[in-house]
């Protein structure tokens, strides 16, 4: 067996993949060719490939439709993307240009949903679903999203006083309501039932006492959403049938109920290895929905998803210079970064996220197991899982005369930088790094450009307040 790391790849894995190619022993994502890339912004390097997300929008689209016609199903499909899981005026651009819906989870969420309203970029018959524990700030921008005449707002009842103070603040003569109904929680998990939602117990009660003669409101939407994500395990399967079951039994009451909601979670690739067979998935998620209603004699729902991950998590990817080694005992090698990945990947670190990492360079040399360091001075700035479970293993090189290695972090799109706060403080004042996007023209060659530059020392000064009054 041969022991270079390109060797390692692919006798490991099925390599080339989509998305994952090689030039000249240097990596290619998407055809993009990273080190040229390098050679022009330097590292560390945050990239977003915008082509990447109408792609997995159109993909899902296509395997519903697909089902759709495979079971005759008479409901519709309708993708709506999660907006908080990247906010980005570019994200939201390539979003609505492929005809997506919008879910949103905060107040402010709503004057972002005004500011693509006076951009142009959605209209008063977008369909806007409100979701998460509404504060009376939230309740109040989704108010006045209906009053003004936005027909297809549904605000999704997370708790029984929500409505009580919808129609205080309502004021056209009907509008759209949905019930978000709370599910169970894995049984390894801490607690039994989400915290999210209405119990399911008390569904249909909240319907017959609050909405049945509500003349207000119009029950839409049945809202569910498995945290762990749309798995074949027992577990999901199970909490999809009682979310159909709940459905076909508010049915049979109300008349107006036409939708759906599965939430999220459609997985995303985060190792080489990964499997997933979206196409039964969905197929198989149609089946039961049309099976149930068929028995229970009701109407198919409109399926709606709210896909945020899964819409712009591959899109994404980190790029880091390994600036240094380090021999801390006979069996622990560290490659040390030029960054804190805890700032850049706080998933990585906060719930132990799992990325696809791979070298960028020197993939004809030899392998070593190696632990990966950010230079921040927090003893949990590291990361050693991947695909071999608790290792990882890059090119060996000398830091002294080779070229410098660089490693990427990939499918890294969603939620990082809400999460790290983009431009704000950072642990140890490490600053932000750059930021580029990188599209296709007409012609399909790739353009790129600088959204963000790394973050200089007197931004961060200026919040912590030593430019202010206070700090003389």
């Amino acid at each position: 067996m041969k022991n270079t790391y390109y060797d390692l790849v692919t006798q490991t894995f099925d390599f080339p993949q989509d998305g994952f190619s090689l030039r000249n022993n240097q990596l290619l994502f998407n055809e993009i060719d990273l080190f040229e890339l390098i050679q022009k912004y330097g590292t560390p390097l945050k990239i977003t490939y915008l082509p990447k997300i109408g792609e997995k929008i159109q993909t899902a689209r296509k395997l519903f439709r697909d089902a759709i016609q495979r079971y005759d199903y008479n409901g519709k499909y309708i993708y709506c993307y999660c907006t908080k899981s990247s906010h980005f005026a570019f994200v939201l651009n390539e979003v609505l240009e492929n005809g997506t819906q919008l879910e949103t989870s905060s107040a402010f969420d709503i004057d972002l949903v005004w500011r693509l309203y006076k951009l142009g970029k959605i209209n008063k018959s977008t369909t806007i679903v409100n979701n998460g524990y509404k504060p009376k700030a939230y309740v109040q921008r989704i108010a006045d999203l209906i009053n003004e005449g936005f027909t297809n707002v549904i605000p999704v009842c997370d708790n029984v006083d929500e409505l009580d103070h919808l129609a205080a603040h309502v004021h056209v003569e009907k509008c759209n309501i949905g019930i978000r109904m709370a599910t169970e929680e894995e049984p390894n998990f801490e607690f039994y039932t989400s915290r999210l939602g209405i119990r399911q117990s008390e569904v249909l009660s909240f319907y017959k006492d609050k909405l049945a003669n509500n003349p207000k409101f119009e029950l839409k939407m049945l809202h569910f959403f498995v945290d762990v994500g749309i798995k074949d395990t027992i577990y999901y399967w199970s909490e999809l049938k009682r979310g159909i079951k709940t459905y076909c039994e508010l049915r049979k009451i109300c008349p107006t109920l036409s939708a759906l909601n599965i939430g999220g979670g459609m997985p995303i690739r985060n190792s080489l290895s990964f499997e997933y067979d979206y196409p039964y998935m969905v197929n198989e998620i149609v089946r039961q929905i049309k099976e149930s209603c068929d028995s229970e004699g009701v109407p198919e729902p409109d399926i709606y998803s709210e896909f945020g991950k899964y819409t712009v998590g591959e899109s994404g990817a980190t790029i880091f210079s390994v600036i240094g080694k380090k021999q801390q005992n006979d069996q622990e090698q560290w490659y040390m970064l030029d960054n804190s990945l805890i700032n850049t990947l706080p998933d990585s670190w906060g719930i132990k996220e799992r990325f696809i990492l791979l070298p960028i360079n020197h993939w004809e040399k030899e392998y070593q197991r190696v632990n990966i360091g950010g230079i921040s001075c927090d003893n949990a700035d590291y990361y050693n899982s991947e695909a071999h479970i608790n290792q990882v293993y890059l090119p060996v090189f000398d830091d002294k005369k080779d070229f410098p290695l660089y490693i990427g972090f990939f499918h890294t799109g969603a939620y990082q930088e809400s999460l790290s706060g983009y431009g704000g403080l950072k642990h140890c004042l490490l600053p932000a790094p750059k930021h580029i996007l990188i599209d296709r023209n007409y012609y399909g060659e790739f353009t790129d450009w600088e959204v963000f530059q790394e973050q200089d020392a007197n931004s961060m000064l200026r919040i912590l307040g030593y430019d202010s009054p206070y700090a003389s």
